[in-house]
């Protein structure tokens, strides 16, 4: 078995004993016992960059790709955190270019120690300067109803809104501060948008709640706290949101996802679901988590064929129904819909 848990232990997002997100060799994955769904892996999405002679010039040099977005053109923006961390493709695979104005920060991820945790304590911290990287501080992108993009600094405490065209139009957090307020964030790790407009933000590598603003930037609310019972998270990792307002949150190192209402009401939650990090709804009203496929009681559909579905950190869906993984082994994934695959 691969064990994705990210080349190095001073990487971003590593892998530490006792994290849920590093199964043993040899665990049986969660949901992967479920019937393997009617989708097809391209072989290789995107297609070689080439050389000046016009020879395939090999892998893309991604290092990683925490996420995936779609744009209402149906192009797809990769992000990653090595040169230009947003690249724009066409969907069969062709580059169109980098995207977007965005800089993100040179602090990354990493795990604390486990024998220097405490009960109160996140098991993440950030390092910076010279221990840092460029561009480490990529953690997700995402789509809003309108076409716009939305990406995540996790270290740069901050998330930006930007239009079609790239360019910023909200940030939301303070850049560079630390914190547990109303406008400062300790790590965040995702957005997503509810059915009236508002934003609403999982603040959870080094906080541990989520918050909703309003679609202006306002902060409205936040619910959540540190712990391994309802409405506490170890790390609120992804969030997506239903038609109806629900909002589900990827715990990732409690191994579950948790259900609330719009207000934050704790309903219920799918428990033993393994280390998931990425959560996508589809236009039909199932949860892809990871490469699991889930109706909106938890039960499992089904799944993509391959083993690295299961271990994506960021995800998206086209319009067609074509899903695009993020994985942190430095590739993307696409895998195309078939005649009668979910939506």
């Amino acid at each position: 078995m691969r064990i994705n848990c990210y080349r190095t232990l001073v990487l971003f997002i590593c892998c530490s004993p006792g994290i849920a997100l590093c199964q043993q060799a040899g665990a049986p994955k969660p949901g992967w016992e479920a019937p393997i769904l009617n989708y097809q892996a391209v072989p290789e999405w995107p297609k070689a960059a080439l050389g000046d002679k016009g020879f395939p010039a090999g892998p893309w040099n991604y290092w990683q790709v925490p996420g995936v977005a779609v744009e209402q053109s149906g192009n797809v923006l990769v992000l990653h955190r090595g040169d230009d961390p947003i690249l724009e493709y066409k969907p069969n695979g062709d580059l169109i270019g980098p995207w977007g104005d965005v800089k993100f920060s040179q602090g990354k991820v990493m795990a604390v120690p486990k024998d220097d945790r405490t009960a109160a304590m996140s098991a993440w911290q950030a390092v910076y300067g010279p221990a840092g990287c460029s561009n480490c501080g990529a953690h997700e992108i995402r789509t809003d109803p309108a076409g716009n993009i939305w990406v995540v600094d996790a270290p740069g405490q901050v998330i930006y809104k930007l239009n079609a065209q790239g360019h910023t139009l909200m940030t939301l957090g303070t850049k560079g501060k630390a914190g547990m307020s109303a406008d400062t964030f300790y790590l965040p790790t995702d957005v997503a948008f509810a059915p009236n407009g508002d934003i609403v933000v999982s603040d959870g590598y080094g906080n541990a709640r989520i918050l909703r603003f309003s679609a202006q930037g306002k902060y409205l609310s936040q619910f959540g706290e540190r712990g391994n019972g309802p409405s506490q998270f170890q790390l609120p990792h992804n969030l997506v949101i239903d038609a109806k307002g629900k909002i589900y949150v990827s715990d990732r190192e409690n191994e579950r996802v948790e259900v609330f209402d719009a207000n934050g009401k704790y309903l219920s939650e799918w428990d033993h679901i393994g280390g998931v990090s990425s959560l996508v709804m589809t236009k039909d009203q199932r949860v892809w988590t990871g490469g699991v496929l889930r109706d909106l009681g938890g039960k499992v559909i089904g799944r993509l064929p391959g083993e690295g579905a299961t271990e994506s950190h960021g995800a998206a869906v086209a319009a067609n129904g074509d899903i695009y993984l993020g994985l942190l082994s430095g590739t993307v994934e696409k895998f195309i819909k078939q005649s009668g695959a979910a939506k």
